[in-house]
């Protein structure tokens, strides 16, 4: 059954925080937690038709099909205004998953880094008591990690993104088109946009993904943006981005999928739905994927949230939604999926969307498509 894409009222009511409806103005981001300057980074992806048409002819099916899962990087040591100063942990994976240099104290999606390797505050590789703890108090009323069949919104605004490393290697991870002044922010993670101190190329968002289709096309980014933190020196903690995509035969994204809402400095530990498009074992990245639960504070390394969540490799940049109606699949994006811990595997975590994810936000819609 066809179900027409609601997009949300212009007008919200007041809470702690702010909440971006449909056609939401640009707003002050603020000053940032720690201090730094909140504004974004951001660069161009496309700067011509004839570019963007070589890039849609190159994401052919079957290098979409063969797209490898990005993994994000392990935690680097904190700086002096990083939430997670004092970290033990001065080493990092590589992009393909992999430890380099050392012991890393988590898994990158996909991966086994650091498997076999005890951390120093874990018990043959357990997890160390405080997130156990607050794991097991997590509440998962619906799913670990299942196929989406519901419809509603939510299957037309979250998508797969695909892009080419600066290695060479064609990779995916997936994306949520949100509402915005100029109809056409994907809001991801900010290692789906540049990784290792290189930006991605050949950048799409093919929202509806599913099992090869394209029901909605294939949309080309003109601008990449992403935290000042993740840009200089890939902190977890701001791993968040936004791409600018153009129009599509005249249309605007939002204004052929709909959107999401955006929320920015809400209150931790609610309900949250998390979706994406997992692509490394047990998935291959042709279903759009959830998981619900109670959203939890990582007390290891970062400030992150947590949720129960099985998915895999590919679903970095998929979108956690707080006051999700399962109904008209429609929420507030309010993080995204970012990393796991190896010895939690069961768990994903998504950075807090505070000031810094608003000037990411606000810094896109601002942005001229073209």
């Amino acid at each position: 059954m066809h179900r027409r894409v609601a997009l949300l009222s212009a007008v919200a009511l007041a809470v702690a925080g702010a909440l971006i409806p449909a056609s939401a103005g640009a707003a002050q981001a603020g000053t940032s937690a720690t201090g730094l300057d909140p504004r974004p980074v951001r660069w161009s992806a496309t700067d011509s038709w004839p570019e963007r048409r070589t890039v849609l002819q190159y994401w052919t099916s079957q290098r979409m099909l063969a797209a490898e899962p990005l993994s994000s990087p392990a935690p680097r040591r904190a700086s002096s205004d990083s939430p997670t100063q004092g970290s033990p942990w001065a080493t990092r994976g590589a992009s393909t998953g992999t430890a380099t240099g050392g012991r890393v104290p988590y898994t990158i999606r996909g991966s086994s880094a650091g498997a076999g390797q005890a951390a120093p505050w874990s018990v043959g590789g357990t997890a160390p008591v405080g997130v156990r703890q607050v794991a097991q108090q997590a509440q998962v009323p619906n799913s670990p990690g299942l196929r989406w069949t519901d419809g509603g919104a939510v299957v037309r605004t979250v998508g797969r993104v695909f892009f080419t490393t600066a290695e060479g290697r064609n990779s995916s991870c997936s994306g949520t088109a949100v509402t915005s002044a100029n109809e056409s922010v994907v809001m991801t993670a900010g290692h789906c946009v540049k990784l290792n101190g290189a930006a991605h190329r050949n950048w799409v968002f093919v929202p509806g993904f599913d099992n090869g289709r394209r029901p909605f096309g294939t949309w080309v980014a003109t601008r990449l943006l992403t935290t000042q933190q993740w840009n200089a020196r890939e902190d977890i903690n701001f791993d968040i981005a936004a791409a600018v995509v153009a129009p599509l035969d005249g249309r605007t994204l939002t204004d052929v999928v709909g959107g999401q809402g955006v929320a920015f400095n809400q209150a931790r530990r609610q309900q949250m739905y998390s979706f994406g498009y997992p692509a490394a074992a047990p998935f291959n990245g042709s279903r759009l994927i959830y998981c619900s639960g109670q959203a939890f504070d990582d007390t290891v390394m970062t400030r992150d949230l947590g949720l129960r969540c099985a998915m895999t490799g590919g679903s970095s940049g998929g979108p956690w939604f707080r006051n999700f109606d399962e109904s008209t699949g429609l929420g507030w994006l309010n993080s995204v999926n970012s990393f796991k811990y190896n010895f939690a595997p069961d768990f994903m975590f998504g950075p807090f969307f505070g000031n810094e994810a608003q000037a990411v936000y606000q810094a896109a819609q601002r942005t001229n498509a073209l």
